[in-house]
């Protein structure tokens, strides 16, 4: 119950932080106050993903408008920051676009949409903070920036070590001195004579040195190998997510497509031109011909096959087709989906 608690009670917090953030912002800020606000609105963005099980649908919807409302005050269309004594123009009509795609979208489409939106704002965020950095030590003094310097190298993972003895030399030296206990002392040799013992030891170095080597290198290599099959295993036991519809890891656009013609069939048409449309997808990245992501949208896969010109212009029909009977909301009729179908069959035949 407390957690529950805390969880409601973030998004007034979140709402507050941001009217109150809204009265400093009536005169150009600083960049450093522009990315505190840029990191509030990841907040809150994150904080839409979030709900409680006695929520109802009147107080989600509730939040979601008090939240988005937030976000458009904090992060207006257009804005001035200061930077290095200049004042620099910030176009944020970009989110206000994604928060209006957002509040029309379905519910199967918001969570990509709230991913993606996230993930642009994180990446502004990262280049913020690379100039705030940049910002600092261009203020350092000469003198001030070499302490800096000299304090960095210091530390551990800079610091110099002296040279050491490495396993394989460790294991060398002790070989070297077991065979010098075991053998008797030679006489010391004349100048200019070589020791054929010495040869024959330095060369039975070497080959059990390159020995040594080989025999890790073929340890890490299938180490290696092992590795990215257990990898590409795992990887298939996930369930993929495409368009907001979640599939199994076994689930193939055969499936799909059987599933769209029995929603067919129950008269669903809308329905059912989704469904075939992601079984599309689906055997088009079967086929390594895309790669299918959460957060991507059908303009992002269809844009993702323009260099495929024998696919391109019958997924741009079919895509086309998807967008007016899905997010269009055009009435699908049985001609509509007969036509879809055969579209389908020609970009995919067999």
């Amino acid at each position: 119950m407390k957690d529950v608690r805390s969880r409601k009670l973030l998004f007034p917090l979140i709402t507050g932080a941001f009217v109150l953030v809204c009265a400093v912002n009536a005169v150009a800020t600083t960049l450093s106050e522009y990315h505190q606000r840029l990191q509030q609105t990841v907040t809150a963005l994150d904080s839409l993903s979030q709900s409680d099980e006695d929520d109802t649908e009147a107080t989600l919807a509730s939040r979601t408008t008090e939240t988005l409302s937030a976000i458009r005050l904090t992060m207006p269309s257009t804005e001035v920051v200061e930077w290095r004594g200049e004042q620099v123009s910030i176009d944020n009509r970009w989110l206000h676009e994604a928060l209006e795609k957002f509040e029309q979208a379905s519910e199967e489409e918001r969570g990509a949409l709230l991913v993606q939106t996230s993930e642009r704002l994180k990446a502004i965020d990262d280049r913020l903070a690379d100039a705030q950095r940049e910002g600092e030590v261009a203020l350092l003094t000469k003198e001030e920036a070499n302490a800096r310097l000299s304090e960095i190298l210091k530390r551990p993972q800079y610091a110099r070590k002296e040279a050491t003895n490495t396993a394989l030399n460790r294991l060398l030296d002790r070989f070297l001195e077991w065979l010098r206990v075991l053998l008797p002392r030679q006489q010391p040799l004349p100048t200019g004579q070589t020791s054929i013992f010495s040869t024959l030891v330095q060369v039975f170095v070497v080959v059990l040195a390159l020995a040594v080597i080989g025999y890790s290198l073929k340890l890490l290599i299938g180490h290696t190998l092992r590795r990215r099959r257990s990898s590409k295993k795992k990887s298939r036991r996930h369930p993929r997510i495409v368009l907001g519809e979640q599939l199994t890891p076994d689930q193939r656009s055969g499936d799909l497509l059987a599933e769209a013609e029995a929603l067919a069939r129950n008269g669903d048409l809308r329905a059912a031109i989704r469904k075939a449309y992601i079984a599309l997808l689906l055997e088009l990245g079967d086929r390594k011909l895309l790669s299918l992501e959460a957060h991507k949208t059908n303009r992002d896969y269809l844009q993702a096959l323009e260099s495929h010109e024998a696919f391109y212009e019958g997924v741009k029909r079919l895509t086309h087709s998807f967008e007016i009977h899905w997010y269009g909301f055009s009435r699908a009729t049985e001609d509509d989906w007969q036509a879809f179908l055969s579209g389908y069959r020609r970009v995919l035949p067999g």
